[in-house]
């Protein structure tokens, strides 16, 4: 079965067409990615402005045409953080509902993690024992740790990597040491006060990381694994991302992207996400994380043949 996931997410929208069937590996076919940045349309009132719904409009456009050209059987469509706190949110989501072809299921934070967390357990398997899974998106922050297929615990955080950069240094590139500061505090009492279910919990045996925040700073300041099948798999200490992330501070966003892996798209946040990223692995006391190349889409498509 050909099944595509379209994933309205704060920062892209992102289409991943798989070929699968129940008790088989996924194998990815196709994934096409707009660009969108949702956070810089929100208005005062926390509606997403005229320019962000066109921007959001053309994105799912492009999404399903090109799920159409590759023939997908069944199309699944979400949406995470940005649409699910705008004020506007239910109206974009019917117009947008209209263009996917599909109802568009709006994901709560704690659905995130469970899904990704389930992703993330079917990639390493029964061996790998208690996992820790951290994810940074463009809204939020996940946290989910279990020895299951579901969760222990799963939580989601207003930190993610495209919030934290407008609350906090989106007045100036770089940004003031100050306004840096001023991020990680934040970060330090936000984590404080919700991390305590997983400090509680049994310690893990393997903490991983999703998301294109964590597989940047990885490509930056982590190193190669091993190479398993097609790709390498990164690692990265926190020790190493301790080293980096002043030094990301202190340039603008474009000498930003001579460095490896960080693009385009990934500039302008990538200081708040290595502050989020340093601040939550400190919390949780983890010297490490392997990066894990499923996560959110991948959960979601597991999940619709567990269903079927």
């Amino acid at each position: 079965m050909r099944l595509g996931v379209i994933d309205i997410g704060s920062n892209t929208v992102h289409l991943l067409v798989m070929d699968a069937r129940h008790g088989a590996r996924p194998v990815a076919q196709a994934s096409d990615k707009t660009t969108v940045r949702l956070m810089r349309y929100l208005e005062p009132d926390g509606c997403i402005s005229d320019e962000g719904v066109a921007a959001l409009t053309e994105a799912v456009e492009r999404a399903a045409e090109v799920g159409r050209k590759h023939k997908t059987e069944a199309t699944m469509a979400l949406a995470t953080s940005a649409l699910r706190e705008a004020t506007n949110g239910p109206e974009v989501l019917a117009a947008l509902s209209e263009l996917a072809g599909v109802p568009i299921e709006v994901l709560s934070g704690k659905d995130e993690a469970r899904l990704t967390f389930l992703a993330a357990r079917r990639w390493y398997g029964w061996g790998a024992g208690r996992l820790l899974l951290l994810d940074i998106g463009g809204g939020s922050l996940e946290i989910a740790t279990g020895v299951d297929e579901e969760p222990d615990v799963a939580l989601s955080l207003p930190l993610g990597a495209g919030r934290m950069t407008r609350e906090f240094l989106y007045d100036d590139d770089p940004p003031e040491p100050r306004d840096v500061d001023r991020l990680r505090k934040h970060t330090r009492a936000v984590l404080e006060d919700a991390v305590g279910p997983v400090r509680k919990a049994p310690a893990p045996d393997h903490a991983v990381a999703t998301s294109k925040t964590f597989r940047s700073l990885a490509r930056l300041a982590g190193m190669p694994r091993d190479v398993l099948g097609p790709g390498t798999r990164w690692r990265m200490l926190r020790a190493h991302l301790e080293d980096w992330e002043p030094r990301l501070a202190r340039l603008s966003s474009t000498d930003r992207t001579v460095l490896p892996g960080i693009g385009p798209g990934r500039a302008l946040q990538i200081v708040a996400g290595a502050v989020v990223a340093e601040e939550a692995m400190r919390a949780l006391d983890v010297e490490e994380v392997e990066i894990c190349p499923w996560a959110l889409r991948e959960g979601a498509i597991l999940q619709h043949l567990d269903r079927l």
